[in-house]
């Protein structure tokens, strides 16, 4: 998980976890995830990834720890096995951009969360080329209120930014110290004290709520 998707996570997506709520990550980078250890409110936490991404000894293929850790593990990246209006939060990171048909995958996270409840994504704009085991899309924050309105939820808020430090010259990127080893990043950090160009990275950050029965959705 880079650190532009946490800074986002961290200001705009955990404040909104309260207490008791059952929450559904889609592809988890770990257990406990990442977003998971931002969380302090006390949660039911669960997970589902691709089966595909399990290997034949039980590791998945991308994040770390075992596939038996996730509560579903889905034989269709469009098909979660939980009963409709199971959760109050479901959220990704990373994760829309290898979809292959996103605007289906959005309608089967509105299915599983509540009336009332919240989507919560957020999705490279700015990161190059980059297969886990495909990459499809980079969405803008239009492109994510036309989806989650085809999906019937209506948007709280929708942007896109970085909020890493800044070195003195940069353009959008990835997060300059993002794999690349302790050598690496020791030599980014020399690199921004002398001016060098460097990249950071931009990443899209979207609240959407599904209404409750009787309204009608509609994007802000």
């Amino acid at each position: 998980m880079h650190l532009n998707s946490v800074l986002l996570f961290r200001r705009h997506l955990a404040p909104l976890f309260t207490a008791g709520s059952h929450v559904l990550e889609i592809g988890p980078d770990g257990d406990p995830s990442t977003y998971q250890r931002e969380v302090t409110a006390s949660v039911t936490w669960s997970t589902a990834d691709l089966a595909s991404q399990v290997d034949a000894q039980g590791d998945r293929l991308w994040g770390t720890g075992s596939g038996s850790e996730l509560t579903y593990r889905m034989t269709s990246e469009y098909e979660i096995e939980a009963p409709d209006a199971t959760f109050d939060i479901v959220v990704s990171g990373q994760v829309i951009e290898h979809v292959r048909k996103p605007w289906i995958w959005l309608r089967e996270l509105a299915r599983v969360c509540k009336p009332g409840g919240l989507v919560l994504t957020v999705n490279p704009v700015s990161w190059p080329y980059h297969e886990a085991p495909i990459d499809c899309w980079r969405i803008y924050p239009e492109g994510m209120r036309a989806l989650c309105e085809d999906a019937g939820l209506t948007v709280e808020l929708s942007l896109y930014e970085s909020l890493e430090p800044r070195p003195r010259a940069f353009y959008p990127g990835k997060s300059y110290n993002a794999g690349r080893g302790p050598r690496g990043r020791a030599l980014n950090k020399v690199k921004a004290v002398t001016g060098y160009p460097l990249t950071i990275a931009f990443d899209a950050v979207t609240i959407a709520r599904k209404p409750v029965a009787g309204t009608t959705p509609a994007s802000s």
